[in-house]
């Protein structure tokens, strides 16, 4: 991944707020500069294919798309309300899936919300575990891991093939 695609990476999840509860949203009004729209007229139109998709999909638009009003800046100090939606993670893919193709960070935020979709699936699924078998898991991930790493460390020569076939990883005691 470049630089680039870190910091862009990154600017999704400054913006994004974690309420009380743990759950979390992204304001549509600062997702759209974002995803490069200077224009909130342009990224209301994405915002509707995105709700409809997310009608056609059969899930309740209000709790992915909740309707909010914020107060901005509209210049000399004045302020008017306007309308933000407080997008759920779910809303904000529909949105990536349904912006301008053309732009690269589309693309950027296309791969960073699915990967968070996915990364929210395996957490939900490792929590329905049991501590056993939570335990059994993580043991397993600390097996893969050391084996990688123990790759790593024989492909940059720091420790030899007789040293690799002694331990699965020679620097960690058993």
């Amino acid at each position: 991944m470049s630089d680039l695609k870190a910091v862009e990476y990154k600017r999704f999840e400054d913006i994004k707020i974690i309420r009380v509860d743990g759950s979390e949203y992204w304001p549509a009004r600062d997702l759209a500069p974002v995803l490069g729209y200077a224009k909130w007229e342009n990224f209301s139109k994405v915002i509707d294919r995105a709700m409809l998709a997310c009608r056609n999909s059969e899930f309740e638009i209000a709790d992915h798309f909740p309707e909010v009003r914020k107060m901005v800046d509209i210049g000399s100090g004045t302020k008017r309300r306007v309308k933000d939606y407080e997008l759920s993670r779910y809303a904000c893919y529909l949105i990536v899936q349904n912006g301008d193709p053309r732009k690269e960070v589309i693309a950027l935020g296309q791969t960073y919300f699915a990967i968070q979709t996915y990364r929210q699936e395996i957490a939900d699924k490792f929590n329905q575990l049991d501590e056993d078998n939570k335990r059994l898991v993580i043991r397993g991930d600390i097996k893969q891991w050391n084996q990688m790493l123990a790759e790593a460390a024989h492909d940059a020569g720091v420790i030899t093939n007789e040293e690799t076939d002694c331990q699965p990883f020679p620097y960690i005691a058993n």
